[in-house]
């Protein structure tokens, strides 16, 4: 059922007649005292009104609804076999009880079906199957049951750190297809917390391992393949960190050196960031719903500091976080296609040892990405001086010959201060580099300070300078039929779906996890993801003009370009 809207109507229409118009459809024009049903567009309208009263209208879903959704499921599935077939030799979709770990090597035919999940046509229909499913459960699960789901959604995510900080995928791994009981992962997370330095000694009761694995199997992230025994499946293997039971043992506080950074993702989300986001309702009445926040952030309350978050991070005793939080950035490339960050800008017309400035690069994920791409480019990694000092050594051996050969280096800046020229081997003093690149950076941070630090870049660009912004750009979830936004940027979208489709204009499911992301930078720095409107604003006004928003294939993220005004 659709919401019921309820609107006051006082009988003055001539003729006795009442015109309403439903949601995303016409006009509606009935008697002006009316009880039943009335047929629109191929929906069915409840609609209740005597003159003086309340109007009451609710849409019944009809099943022509139902059906539109599962064939947008059925074409896509389709589509992606299409795909998976049309190969050489033809593959089979890859299976959700069949771990994949990235640490290992694989035949050549599995780790193709593992690549095409990344092909543009594959990664599109499958958005499509989750949007429409997301809105199938959502149509047809009981209320009450989708209400518990969502009210204790914390409780998943609890579960689901516990079983990376207690490395259970690692456990899981060693134990195989078969799987382990839970005596005997209950015993090899012991034997790893007896070695780790600041782990409390505690005796582990199985049935409790069992309870809490349980839950993620309901939820398809590992397999219960016996009773009270459990294997990893494919969700469960991508945030393995790769180390050994016996590595963890014997340096558990490098878990996550030289990893993909899934696990210290999960690990940094399910601490700070869940813990500070518990007290998020407080903070918001409490004055965070006010433009700039008087009341300091959520993380005042979970931590008891005044200190913004990147500060905090940095002070004495919070080195294992700052550490982890490196490694949680360049796990987050995966909410991205490396090639769309690789295709997301014309790099191959720059010049030869054209320089790229990655400000707020972290230890620099993204730019070792494009020097892969484009080794006629050079790249320099700008940060705070803490992050810089740790950048080079947490990826110990891999990747050295980029920063032996100077291809990429780090460079100490506070992006609110006046940018400073800096020294490139090869290439000498740099005044004005040719790209600024912001990867992740506006969206951690209020209006007012994306545009200082966007006139900061400004006053430091040159007449040929270009900047180039990387960050989800946020669709409403309706169809956007406002063309007149008095800019002359383009980038803004209408719909994300084809004229016609059932699904949300934002592909509704499929695109959660921009707004969910939207509202912990909230929670985190008081900042946001924005929408396409709201950043070619903040451009503007910082002195740069958007000419070019080249989207990402199958995610919110878009890569706008800008040139000074």
């Amino acid at each position: 059922m659709f919401p019921i809207i309820r609107t006051r109507y006082l009988d003055s229409h001539s003729q006795g007649m009442l015109v309403i118009t439903p949601p995303r459809h016409g006009r509606l024009t009935l008697p002006a005292r009316f009880s039943g049903l009335y047929k629109l567009d191929g929906r069915i309208w409840t609609v209740h009104f005597v003159p003086g009263s309340r109007l009451q209208l609710s849409a019944t879903m009809a099943f022509s609804d139902l059906r539109a959704l599962h064939s947008v499921i059925g074409q896509a599935i389709d589509t992606i076999e299409q795909v998976y077939k049309s190969q050489n030799p033809p593959l089979e979709y890859p299976s959700l009880d069949v771990p994949y770990y990235s640490s290992q090597k694989h035949s050549p035919e599995v780790d193709r079906a593992e690549e095409l999940k990344l092909d543009p046509a594959v990664f599109a229909a499958a958005n499509h199957i989750v949007a429409a499913c997301g809105q199938l459960t959502a149509s047809v699960h009981k209320p009450f049951f989708q209400l518990v789901e969502l009210m204790n959604g914390s409780n998943v995510a609890a579960l689901f750190h516990f079983v990376e900080q207690a490395n259970i995928p690692e456990i899981l791994r060693d134990a195989g297809p078969k799987g382990s009981s839970t005596k005997e992962i209950a015993q090899r997370v012991a034997e790893i917390r007896a070695v780790t330095p600041g782990a409390k000694a505690i005796d582990i009761d199985p049935s409790k391992i069992g309870h809490i694995l349980r839950v993620l199997a309901t939820y398809h992230w590992v397999r219960e393949v016996a009773p009270d025994v459990f294997a990893n499946n494919r969700l469960t293997s991508f945030i393995d960190s790769g180390k050994s039971v016996e590595q963890l043992k014997l340096a558990p506080q490098k878990k996550y050196d030289e990893t993909d950074g899934v696990a210290a993702f999960v690990g940094q989300a399910g601490d700070e960031v869940f813990k500070l986001m518990s007290h998020f309702s407080q903070w918001l009445l409490d004055g965070g719903l006010t433009t700039n926040a008087p009341n300091g952030l959520p993380l005042a309350l979970a931590f008891n500091t005044p200190l913004k978050y990147y500060e905090w991070l940095e002070q004495p005793g919070n080195e294992w976080r700052l550490a982890r939080f490196g490694h949680a950035m360049n796990g987050t490339r995966y909410w991205e296609i490396a090639e769309n960050v690789i295709h997301g800008f014309p790099w191959s017309e720059l010049r030869q040892n054209s320089v790229v400035v990655d400000i707020g690069g972290g230890i620099g994920s993204v730019s070792v990405i494009l020097s892969q791409a484009y080794p006629h480019l050079r790249f320099v990694v700008e940060d705070r001086a803490p992050v810089v000092a740790i950048a080079r050594q947490s990826w110990v051996s891999k990747h050295a010959e980029l920063f032996d050969s100077g291809r990429v280096t780090f460079h100490a800046q506070d992006f609110f201060e006046e940018h400073r020229s800096f020294d490139v081997p090869g290439v000498g003093t740099v005044v004005h580099p040719d790209v600024f690149l912001a990867r992740a950076v506006a969206h951690n941070w209020p209006d007012k300070d994306v545009k200082e630090l966007l006139s900061v870049l400004r006053r430091a660009a040159g007449p040929y300078t270009q900047l180039l912004l990387v960050d989800n750009l946020l669709p409403y979830a309706c169809v956007d039929d406002k063309t007149d936004i008095g800019s002359a940027s383009e980038g803004a979208v209408r719909s994300l779906v084809p004229e016609g489709s059932p699904l949300l204009p934002n592909l509704g499911k499929a695109s959660a996890n921009g707004y969910l992301l939207d509202i912990s930078m909230l929670g985190i720095f008081d900042a946001k993801e924005r929408t396409f409107r709201e950043m070619d604003a903040l451009t503007q006004a910082a002195g740069w003009k958007i000419t070019n928003v080249k989207r990402a294939v199958g995610s919110l993220w878009a890569y706008t370009t800008a040139v000074p005004i």
